[in-house]
């Protein structure tokens, strides 16, 4: 029975291994891991693993088989192939030879064409081409014809040429640019057709434009003469400017319109006229131009009708040159000569105009020439103001105003107003003050630079009349002494003062011929003189007293010298009153200001002093090197510090050589030295970093003090009255005692009484410097607690400083 369940099993087994390959053969792969499963979850592994190789076999016999069957066709098909590729490879190169050769075929062919594109363009163009000059070339001759013609003035056939070229031509020729050109110069040529009768007139009128400058030199020249002449030899106001007679030239008009041959060249301008001068005259505008072929010209347009063409072709043809002519050079501030020559021109110009004003009926007005010289007076003080402007050197502005002057007067007795002229100068007048003040600036400042800051030796009496007439020096005690001797002040103030004359002479010369009362210039005088005292002048003398390196010795001196240049001021008054004709005690008169100029100088140098002295004082306060936590009472031992001995015999020495200044200069600088001192030593005293003082250092600075009380009371300047001095150190004085005898008793119960001994004693100044002590008595009880002096010496001490502070509270209630 055993085997015949195992027989069983196995058959089983066997039909199971089956089903699973049967499966495997016909699952897709993907769903054959159940099957797999089942397989190595039986028992049987190894059987049907054996099954499966069994099965593989099988297989490979069929395919095996299958392939020995069809082998000879795949052979076949192969061989086929490779006879197939070998065809297809002799047809490549079969197309692709036949390829190139298309190729090189077609570019032989592509070149022809395009050859023939760009033919059948430029056949294209030139025929196109051809017919715009076919319409084009009629108006390029016609044009060339039209030329022609007006060059040999045949103006008529022109005229017709004009006519056809614009009406027929042109339109036909389409538009171009040398079409618009042509259209845009027809209206012109009809115009120079049209005015080809004025040739003459414009030679006339280029003659004059050209020659004007030297019509107005004559003309100029002519206003010269009258001016040196006495003015009873002139009986008519214009005998001598040249001018004809209304019966001259009317005649001249006369002759100028009856007919003639055409005006030459030497006819239509200046005439051949050099500047001889019969019988002592200067020849006029008549003998310079030839005005005919104005008069013929007029005659001319007026039996024409055109009378009003020629008038107003004139008028606008000579306001033309005006602006020409009243358009000066931009270099003509350079020099007088580009001046003179733009004056001359602008003469010349109204000299024309004023003569054919008085020899033509009408072809100028008075109200177009007034306009004319409205213009010309706008853009000629315009001009001059600018180019003016440019000017830095005063004789040049000198002479330009002699110029205008001229200018001036010339045109005057033309009839022309000129007042705007002399408006004119007066604002130059300002400019050639500044430009005055800057030379005189540079002037001072050489002066004070080269000067020595000391009195001048004199050795014999020429030298002492020499510095006398050059500075009004008024000293008799000065004048017994025997030479040599030294004048007070140095070689600055007879410079300045003659540097003073000087400036004054260079405003009156500006002043003259300027047709004002002497009134007038004395005070523009006085006035320019004031603005260099008070600006130029004191400005110098402020340089000179803050630049570096000067000394008190120099200082000083300038105090001496401005003293002197003070008390000649009464002086140049006079000397401006006596080149003006006009009395210094004159209703409204300016005066000089120059006392208050030299008082603020002398201040400033007085502030120098006082300055520079403090800042040496400084310098010795510098080494001050104070001892705050010395210990010791005070005692007869105590000597001064070495600074302060130093800083003493310095200001000995300095005041000793304040004995020439004045006397309230130098007791201010003594008061303001000793006042310094008392300050910087307070300063140091309550300085916020000295956080501790003993008793010791107090007595210490306190014999400082009496030290200082002691160089006060010797009296190192003269003038002080009792212990005057002494009063600069009372504030440093009171707190010293106050603090040194401890008498905080009668400073609290006196505070604020008018006889109380601390009168000067501030409770707020008190207070901080207790409060140091307080400080350095706690250090230094430390370890000295327990002892009952000490402790109630520390008590005192909060106590007074407990009522200093109530004592300050109810003051600031």
């Amino acid at each position: 029975s055993e085997r015949v369940t195992t027989r069983m099993a196995s058959v089983e087994t066997a039909a199971e291994h089956e089903r699973i390959l049967r499966e495997i053969e016909s699952t897709d792969t993907n769903c054959i891991g159940p099957t797999l499963r089942s397989v190595y979850d039986g028992r049987e592994h190894g059987l049907f693993m054996e099954k499966l190789d069994v099965r593989i076999r099988n297989h490979d016999r069929e395919i095996e088989k299958m392939c020995n069957h069809h082998f000879q066709g795949f052979v076949d098909s192969i061989t086929e192939l490779l006879k197939v590729r070998g065809e297809a490879q002799k047809l490549k190169s079969q197309v692709t030879e036949t390829n190139r050769r298309l190729q090189d075929d077609g570019k032989e062919l592509m070149g022809s064409m395009e050859e023939l594109q760009l033919c059948r363009v430029q056949q294209r163009n030139i025929a196109t081409t051809i017919d715009k000059l076919t319409h084009c070339l009629p108006v390029l001759e016609m044009y060339s014809r039209l030329q022609e013609q007006m060059r040999a003035k045949r103006y008529y056939p022109a005229l017709r040429t004009l006519e056809q070229l614009e009406h027929t031509c042109l339109p036909r020729a389409g538009q171009y640019r040398f079409c618009s050109i042509m259209a845009e110069n027809i209206p012109k040529l009809r115009i120079q057709i049209r005015d080809t009768a004025m040739t003459q007139l414009r030679d006339f009128l280029e003659s004059i434009r050209k020659h004007s400058d030297k019509i107005g030199e004559t003309a100029i020249k002519q206003a010269q003469l009258q001016r040196s002449l006495d003015s009873s030899v002139s009986t008519q106001p214009r005998a001598l400017i040249g001018r004809r007679s209304r019966k001259e030239a009317a005649a001249a008009t006369d002759s100028g319109g009856h007919g003639g041959s055409p005006v030459s060249e030497q006819d239509s301008g200046i005439l051949d006229v050099e500047d001889e001068e019969e019988d002592d005259e200067v020849p006029g505008a008549q003998d310079l131009v030839d005005f005919s072929p104005v008069y013929r010209c007029l005659h001319i347009y007026t039996v024409l009708g055109l009378r009003d063409v020629f008038e107003n072709y004139y008028r606008k043809q000579r306001r033309k040159q005006a602006r020409l002519v009243l358009q000066p050079h931009s270099n003509m501030h350079e020099t007088l000569e580009g001046y003179r020559q733009y004056f001359n021109q602008i003469v010349g110009f109204f000299v024309v105009e004023d003569h054919v004003l008085h020899t033509t009926q009408g072809l100028v007005n008075r109200a177009y020439v007034e306009e004319l010289w409205e213009l010309a007076l706008s853009k000629l003080i315009a001009a001059l103001r600018t180019h003016s402007s440019y000017c830095d050197n005063p004789d040049l502005v000198l002479d330009l105003k002699n110029l205008i002057v001229l200018f001036a007067d010339t045109l005057q007795g033309y009839g022309f107003p000129v007042s705007q002229l002399f408006d004119m100068l007066l604002e130059m007048r300002e400019q050639y003050g500044e430009i005055l003040l800057k030379k005189w600036n540079i002037t001072f400042r050489q002066v004070l630079d080269q000067d020595n800051f000391s009195p001048i030796p004199v050795s014999t009496e020429q030298e002492y009349k020499h510095y006398t007439s050059q500075f009004p020096l008024q000293d008799p005690e000065l004048d017994k002494l025997p030479f040599p001797k030294k004048l007070p002040f140095s070689e600055f103030v007879p410079k300045v003062y003659c540097q003073l004359k000087e400036f004054i002479y260079a405003c009156l010369k500006y002043s003259e011929d300027l047709h004002l009362s002497s009134t007038e210039v004395d005070d523009m005088i006085r006035k320019s003189t004031n603005v260099l005292l008070t600006r130029t002048l004191s400005h110098c003398l402020h340089y000179a007293i803050k630049k570096k390196n000067v000394g008190l010795a120099e200082l000083v001196q300038v105090i001496i010298n401005t003293t002197h240049l003070e008390q000649c001021c009464h002086f140049l008054e006079e000397f401006i009153s006596n080149i003006t004709n006009v009395p210094p005690d004159t209703a409204n008169a300016t005066k000089l200001y120059g006392t208050s100029t030299f008082k603020d100088a002398r201040h400033a140098a007085e502030e120098e002093i006082y300055t520079n002295l403090n800042a040496k004082i400084d310098q010795f306060l510098q080494l001050a090197d104070y001892d705050w936590m010395a210990a010791g009472q005070g005692g007869g031992t105590l000597e001064a510090s070495d600074y302060l001995v130093d800083l003493i015999a310095f200001l000995k020495s300095t005041f000793s050589v304040f004995t020439n200044l004045p006397g309230k200069v130098a007791q201010t600088a003594c008061m303001s030295a000793c006042k310094h001192i008392s300050t910087s030593l307070m300063q140091l005293l309550l300085d916020p970093e000295v956080r501790q003082i003993s008793v010791g250092a107090l007595h210490q600075l306190n014999t400082d003090v009496k030290e200082c009380e002691g160089f006060a009371r010797a009296g190192p300047v003269a003038g002080f009255q009792g212990d005057t001095l002494l009063l600069a150190f009372s504030d440093l004085r009171q707190l010293l005692e106050l603090f040194t005898q401890w008498d905080w008793t009668t400073y609290l119960a006196d505070y604020g009484k008018p006889t109380c001994k601390y009168l000067r004693v501030s409770p707020h100044t008190a207070l901080a410097l207790l409060e140091k002590m307080r400080e350095t008595s706690r250090k230094n009880n430390v370890f000295a607690q327990f002892r009952k002096t000490d402790r109630d010496r520390q008590k005192l001490i909060d106590t007074i400083i407990k009522q200093l502070r109530n004592l300050i509270a109810q003051h600031h209630a």
